[in-house]
C-alpha cells in the first residue's frame, strides 16, 4: 500500500489507541513496545490479541497473535509483519503473514485474517492522507 505521508505519521496512526481505534477497528487498542500487547475485532465476531515481537519505530511491527478461543487451535505462531518504506513522496506499508495453518479447520479463520487486513489498510491510507490531516495534530 502506498500512503502519501511520512513513515512518522502513518508509524503515529498505527500505534496511538485513539487513532487505531478509528481506521482499524472500534475498541482497538495498543500497548506501543516491545514486548506490550495489540487487541483489535478482525470482524464482528472475532476479537484477537497480539503480542508485539518487533517495535522499531517507524520502520517495522511484528505480531504474533496469542491462542484464542476464536480460532481453531494452531501449532505454528500466526504472525502480521508491517514493514514500512519511506520513499520521497510515499511511504509503502507492506503487511506480511506467516504462520496459517492449511487445515480445512483454517479456512474460515485464514479468510476473516486477510480479509480484515485487506479492508484495513485502505483505511489506514484514506486516515493519514484525507481524514487526520485536516483535524491537527492528535495527541
Amino acid at each position: 500500500m502506498d500512503i502519501a505521508a511520512t513513515a512518522e505519521r502513518i508509524w503515529q496512526a498505527m500505534t496511538v489507541s485513539s487513532e487505531l481505534d478509528r481506521w482499524c477497528a472500534p475498541g482497538a487498542t495498543i500497548q506501543p513496545r516491545a514486548g506490550g500487547l495489540f487487541r483489535a475485532a478482525i470482524d464482528r465476531m472475532t476479537e484477537l490479541e497480539a503480542h508485539i515481537d518487533v517495535f522499531d519505530a517507524p520502520r517495522r511491527l511484528r505480531l504474533i497473535y496469542l491462542p484464542s478461543i476464536a480460532l481453531p487451535a494452531a501449532e505454528s505462531a500466526i504472525v502480521d509483519d508491517f514493514i514500512l518504506d519511506q520513499g520521497k513522496d510515499v511511504t509503502v506499508v507492506r503487511q506480511l503473514g506467516s504462520g496459517m495453518p492449511t487445515t480445512k479447520d483454517w479456512e474460515l479463520s485464514y479468510v476473516r485474517l486477510r480479509t480484515s487486513w485487506e479492508r484495513a489498510l485502505p483505511r489506514l491510507k484514506v486516515f493519514v492522507e484525507k481524514i487526520s490531516p485536516r483535524e491537527g495534530p492528535q495527541s
